[in-house]
């Protein structure tokens, strides 16, 4: 019998015991299914995951849940009893990776933090994921995705000058955070086919968001500056900015001098690449309101189209700023399998997000985001009724 992993399935015979809900845990859950893992997602008796209940909704099932919970089996558990608790400690001699985003000790009180677990499983990988960490003065304050973008300092400095402080339309906090936990679980699993040893890894929304300002802390840490809101405009290279259209709006970047001279040339103004207040990037962004003001009267006269059309044949860096319909309903999106249809059992064709990461083998299965406990006695009848220390890694 073969026993290679499958072409696209990296975290083929990878069992993971998941203990979240909402967006950040489930985001990188996902992300570890799409990628082959068994994921076992463990809900509430009572409605399960808070997300299956969010609008809009498809027979009867909510969208946002759909989105973020194919490739995974639902267990429904009461982790408040003595048996929801002995079926985990079941479970988990069995899996490879236990995920949670409980509160900061929630999980103790349940019997299912990490040393409860890895007293089962000594090589366990667990992962906890919180608002604030931890550890730390801030660790019980509860978080959801505004409160991290507000305490990371995101919000001071997005949004337009003279406008209040605004939140990034979705929810990077959330999302950032679930993207390094898988991190921390694929270095985790590495490790361990290495050491044989687990490890317990944790991370933070407020500090996901701090660790991506890369730009912001820049000008915070090197220049001394406290980052102010700019809109859409980069702060330290011009221009970078969003700028108005006859009928639209659209982008555009010049963030060396050849790219500035051709923008010139192309807008007909091609002595300003030697003008002194824009002969340099530094220079441009001390003086950006004067060349903001020539780029807006060129890009008003235009439409989108035409200054898309004139500045691609620059080879000057340039995008019509796109609604969302329009861009789902773009050939090219389509082409690269962003989104997918599966069908479900209750809501029917339902449509669901692809992993970006192309393997180089296409048309990974996706099944379908599971209904509430769906597979709880198929998954309970995998594992023996007392649970067994120390197995050992996988074969």
């Amino acid at each position: 019998m073969d026993d290679k992993p499958a072409p696209g399935a990296p975290l083929q015979g990878i069992r993971v015991l998941d203990f979240t809900r909402a967006l950040s845990g489930p985001f990188c859950t996902a992300i570890l299914g799409d990628l082959g893992a068994e994921v076992i997602k463990v809900e509430r008796p009572d409605g399960g995951d808070e997300s299956r209940h969010w609008g809009p909704k498809q027979g009867g099932e909510g969208g946002y849940f759909m989105l973020l919970n194919r490739n995974k089996k639902s267990v429904v558990l009461d982790l408040k009893s003595a048996a929801g608790r002995a079926a985990i400690h079941r479970l988990v001699a069995s899996c490879h990776v236990v995920i949670e985003n409980f509160r900061p000790g929630v999980a103790g009180r349940l019997g299912i933090d990490h040393a409860a677990l890895s007293a089962i499983r000594p090589d366990l990988i667990y992962l906890s994921i919180s608002g604030f960490g931890q550890s730390g003065p801030e660790a019980q304050r509860p978080a959801y995705d505004i409160i991290s973008q507000a305490m990371s300092g995101l919000m001071s400095f997005n949004g337009s000058a003279g406008s209040p402080p605004t939140r990034v339309g979705e929810s990077i906090g959330d999302v950032s955070t679930g993207l390094y936990a898988v991190i921390g679980i694929l270095s985790g699993l590495l490790e361990r086919q290495r050491t044989g040893h687990g490890r317990y890894m944790e991370v933070a929304m407020v500090d996901s968001l701090v660790s991506m300002m890369v730009t912001a802390l820049a000008d915070t840490v090197y220049g001394g500056n406290t980052p102010r809101r700019v809109g859409s405009r980069n702060p330290i290279s011009t221009p970078s900015d969003c700028f108005p259209t006859a009928d639209s709006h659209i982008v555009m970047a010049a963030a060396n001098q050849p790219m500035f001279a051709r923008l010139m040339a192309a807008i007909g103004r091609p002595e300003l690449a030697d003008d002194s207040r824009f002969s340099t990037d530094h220079a441009r962004t001390e003086n950006e309101p004067a060349l903001r003001a020539i780029l807006t009267a060129w890009t008003t006269a235009r439409t989108t189209r035409d200054v898309v059309d004139c500045l691609q044949s620059a080879s000057v860096p340039v995008a019509p700023v796109k609604t969302l319909p329009e861009v789902l309903a773009n050939p090219h999106f389509a082409a690269r399998g962003v989104l997918r249809s599966v069908h479900h059992p209750t809501a029917g064709e339902v449509t669901v997000l692809q992993h970006p990461l192309h393997l180089g083998e296409e048309n990974r299965p996706v099944t379908p985001p599971p209904s509430l406990g769906q597979h709880t006695a198929e998954v309970l009848a995998s594992v023996p009724d007392t649970a067994t220390p120390n197995p050992g890694p996988p074969d």
